[in-house]
């Protein structure tokens, strides 16, 4: 995963928690705009979450930063 996947991932759960609490949940699409901006990011973490991982759709914030802080 590159180094910027991993900022950004841990910069939105990071507000996603701060805004709705430890329980909030949120998906891969979390982390990207409305827009199809930068295709190559968004299917790197696509791929991080739906194959590496197995992830379901929505997981909890706390989950995907304690995951994206191991690498």
């Amino acid at each position: 995963m590159r180094a910027i996947l991993k900022d950004k991932i841990i910069t939105v759960c990071d507000k996603k928690i701060e805004a709705k609490g430890s329980n909030v949940g949120l998906s891969f699409y979390a982390f990207f705009e409305n827009k199809n901006t930068d295709p190559q990011l968004l299917m790197e973490a696509a791929e991080w979450w739906i194959l590496t991982h197995k992830l379901d759709h929505f997981e909890k914030a706390t989950k995907i930063k304690a995951l994206v802080s191991q690498i």
